[in-house]
């Protein structure tokens, strides 16, 4: 059965700043990438994309791990993939990190689906549309509140 989980993003949390929640999603991806997964974030846009690649680069060099923009990198991908609502992953990928508002529907394609509920109120409606789309599509859902994480204790909560 599929997985849905959403990561609830608190006002006190790391999570709740632009650079917070990117911190946070590539730790996510660079996690599941570690266990085997191919992963495929979902970015908003083509610059939150690009963000995202580049939080990527600054990584130390023991923590850095294989990634490409959708378009970009080897001819049979790396474990993680970054791209945005407006195209689709290049390969075939088992996770999906999403931090688009938008459309859900791709979702489906995917064995394990990763959303986050922000704490902007328009944000947080949105995550609440795409909980019923997983939902009704069958997923098997779950919550994780990231209220009280830090660096120490990310590992523990995923």
């Amino acid at each position: 059965m599929a997985i849905a989980t959403f990561y609830i993003i608190e006002p006190t949390s790391l999570q709740d700043t632009a650079t917070g929640h990117i911190d946070y999603v590539v730790y996510l991806a660079s996690y599941f990438a570690s266990q085997g997964a191919k992963v495929y974030v979902n970015a908003q846009d083509k610059s939150q994309a690009e963000a995202i690649d580049e939080a990527f680069w600054q990584k130390e060099p023991e923590q850095f791990q294989s990634h490409n923009l959708s378009g970009e990198g080897p001819q049979y991908g790396t474990p993680i993939e970054i791209g945005f609502s407006q195209i689709k992953p290049n390969r075939n990928r088992q996770l999906v990190i999403n931090m688009a508002n938008d459309n859900t529907i791709f979702a489906q394609t995917f064995r394990q689906v990763v959303d986050f509920v922000p704490c902007e109120e328009k944000a947080k409606q949105q995550a609440r549309e795409r909980y019923k789309i997983y939902r009704q599509a069958g997923f098997e859902m779950q919550t994780i509140n990231i209220k009280n994480v830090t660096r120490s204790s990310e590992k523990q909560s995923t």
